[in-house]
């Protein structure tokens, strides 16, 4: 009785555990790379966020031909 259950065991630890490993690794990596669509969304929020900075960028220059004393006013945030 002891013979079966012993082979039983040395099966699932040189078998089993190793394949349990090797199947969770191959998912980890799988989860660690960037999807297509993850990386379209980092180009689409690039677009964006470039698009914000042209749009205050023409806000700045609107304002220091119209009102050329604004960043003094606002001295505490960063400008350009």
């Amino acid at each position: 009785m002891d013979g079966p259950f012993i082979v039983a065991v040395v099966a699932i630890v040189v078998i089993g555990l190793p394949a349990m490993i090797l199947h969770y690794i191959t998912e980890w990596r799988k989860t660690k790379s960037p999807t297509p669509d993850d990386e379209r969304l980092v180009d689409d929020l690039w677009k964006s966020a470039q698009r914000l900075e042209r749009r205050v960028e023409a806000l700045e220059t609107i304002l220091d031909k119209e009102a050329p004393s604004w960043r003094q006013d606002y001295k505490e945030r960063p400008h350009a």
